[in-house]
């Protein structure tokens, strides 16, 4: 009796993996765009709008949970002909790991995005005391030196520096970024988890066909390459800028490169106008207008009204907008406080601000659009 040809399933690489995810992110968001379209019609856009973030997570749940978690495969890996696995032992994982890779890569990053301004906020305010405590030493070792007239360069101890260092790239240090480039950049040369739960939780992918030795199998190694090189220079720059001489003028500020303000008794706000990154978390601070006052406002003399200022429902309230140019397009009801981006689009300040601080572009036209950039209308 014959026996029956044996052979090993060999692994998936990185152009297949990457195939079947981008399948599977094209199923999910049309998921996502029924649960969304669901929810507007039961609770409102404005509603939809706002819980735009928990929706998608939830579809992502939805999808995943109706094809991983109960030990199917999903339709990218499908249409790839691919399966997932444990490891090297080629065993089907268990219920426990599809479990465990399911919360860690839809509720991880859902959960960090939510922990992490609050962590941010608490370290920021320590930060910012103790740099107001240097400020205030500083300024009394000079009335005591007796310096007061022209400009007068004075050099932080290290202490401060290391601490302005860490407010200024509070974000960037705080920001799970780099560990998702570091683990894609390996994916792209090893063909293996190609996202950071597949590695926590040792997920590989075989094909379920046999491969000829005759058949090629190429790899994303340039990519690879090319995230590294990206990475490197990043860091060189970020070194660079990072080893210049800080110095702090008492006398008058220029708003040149370089120049910076002190705000709430320590605080620096850069006055260069490209210098988006220290101050966004100054604007990022408070998403909730009706939340409790921050320093920000408070440095600014801008109190926040729990009641918008100007309501479009009201048809006294800036006539010379147009009928047909009252409505918010993200929320579809009559703007509140209308503000417009740098490419002349108007909505409500909430809805653009909440949209901006999500992805930086105009909902519309799809230029950039900065939340330092949107102006509130007045009239």
């Amino acid at each position: 009796m014959a026996s029956s040809p044996s052979f090993t399933y060999p692994f998936a690489t990185s152009p297949d993996i990457i195939r079947s995810h981008q399948k599977d992110a094209y199923f999910s968001g049309v998921l996502f765009e029924q649960l969304a379209s669901l929810l507007r019609k039961v609770k409102g856009a404005r509603f939809a709008h706002t819980y735009n973030s928990e929706s998608h997570v939830l579809s992502e749940l939805l999808y995943l949970g109706l094809t991983t978690l109960i030990g199917n495969r999903t339709l990218g890996e499908e249409y790839c002909d691919i399966v997932q696995v444990e490891g090297e032992n080629s065993r089907l994982p268990a219920l426990g790991r599809r479990a465990g890779y399911i919360v860690s890569c839809i509720l991880g990053p859902y959960l960090l995005g939510r922990i992490l301004p609050a962590f941010r906020k608490r370290i920021r305010a320590k930060l910012e005391a103790n740099l107001r405590s240097h400020a205030r030493l500083r300024t009394k070792a000079q009335q005591q030196q007796g310096g007061k007239g022209g400009v007068k360069m004075v050099s932080k101890p290290v202490s401060a520096r290391i601490q302005h260092y860490i407010l200024q790239n509070l974000d960037t240090l705080t920001s799970p970024s780099p560990i998702y480039a570091i683990s894609l950049a390996t994916f792209y040369f090893s063909g293996s988890y190609y996202h950071l739960s597949k590695r926590i939780w040792n997920l590989r992918y075989i094909f379920t066909r046999q491969v000829s030795e005759s058949e090629g199998r190429v790899g994303y190694e340039v990519l690879g390459v090319l995230l590294a090189l990206q990475m490197a220079v990043q860091a060189y720059l970020h070194l660079q800028n990072t080893m210049t001489p800080d110095i702090v003028s008492t006398g008058s500020l220029g708003a040149g490169v370089g120049a910076t303000a002190v705000v709430g008794g320590g605080v620096e706000v850069s006055l260069d106008p490209n210098a988006y990154s220290p101050n966004n978390a100054l604007l990022f601070e408070s998403a909730n207008p009706s939340a409790a006052p921050t320093d920000l406002q408070k440095w600014t003399h801008t109190p926040v009204s729990d009641n918008p200022r100007y309501d479009l429902g009201d048809d006294e309230a800036m006539t010379w907008i147009g009928g047909g140019n009252r409505k918010c397009t993200l929320c579809l009801e009559a703007m509140k406080d209308p503000s417009v981006t740098t490419c002349g689009h108007v909505f409500c300040w909430t809805c653009i601000s909440d949209w901006a601080r999500e992805k930086p572009e105009c909902p519309l036209c799809r230029q950039s659009c900065l939340v330092q950039h949107v102006l509130p209308l007045r009239g």
